[in-house]
């Protein structure tokens, strides 16, 4: 297996970003477990399937061919669909599919063999306490609400902030609540908080703690 980075958190954090500039700077391959979610939904979508269909999501889960590059693309079925999965709407269908058990088995399958082949900085949910438990470095990413919702507005100017913050904190609810890996904190993950932060410092704090944990032989 790999070296593994998970990055834990809720919406809006700023996972994806930090997490596509650490791998970068470690020449590792950056994993958004989210657009796996997302592409999965996005196809359940175009087959008009309900987002409480379990059985046949779950299908749809474990029949995706997902593919995530380097360049950050999401090819799902041989089709980029980098741009497609990034709609509110497609946002908030996979939060509901993500909640159902066996989608999330099935995905986080698939996770788990791309990080058996290579080092990888993997993001979303659950990456320290299901995906990948024994990750070498595990970082739960932090904001306060307030600072989440700038965040989203700075990438989704035409949605008001009010509607945002609702949206936000009905995914908390979702994601903290749900049966199936609820969005929790490892045990031996260390929190960082990024509100008042600048991109750079948390990027340098993140190596910090990769290089201290690598370097210390440590495997969790």
């Amino acid at each position: 297996m790999g070296h593994i980075i998970a990055i834990d958190g809720p919406a809006g954090a700023g996972k994806s970003t930090i997490a596509r500039r650490v791998a970068a700077r470690l020449g590792y391959t950056y994993i958004d477990t989210g657009a796996m979610y997302r592409a999965v939904a996005l196809w359940a979508s175009r087959l008009k399937i309900g987002d409480s269909d379990a059985l046949r999501l779950s299908h749809l889960a474990e029949a995706a061919e997902i593919d995530l590059d380097s360049s950050g693309r999401v090819i799902l079925n041989g089709e980029d669909v980098s741009d497609a999965i990034r709609t509110p709407e497609i946002s908030s269908a996979a939060s509901k599919v993500a909640a159902i058990g066996a989608v999330r088995s099935a995905l986080v399958l698939k996770q788990q063999q791309m990080g058996a082949v290579r080092n990888v900085v993997m993001e979303g949910r659950d990456i320290g306490t299901v995906v990948f438990p024994e990750a070498r470095v595990k970082i739960f990413l932090d904001a306060d609400p307030a600072e989440r919702v700038r965040r989203r507005s700075s990438d989704q100017p035409e949605v008001a902030a009010a509607e945002l913050a609702a949206q936000i904190a009905e995914r908390d609810t979702r994601d903290r609540e749900r049966a199936e890996s609820p969005l929790m904190q490892a045990p031996d993950a260390v929190y960082l908080n990024s509100t008042g932060l600048t991109k750079d410092q948390v990027e340098e704090e993140i190596l910090r703690v990769v290089r201290a944990r690598i370097s210390n032989g440590k495997e969790s």
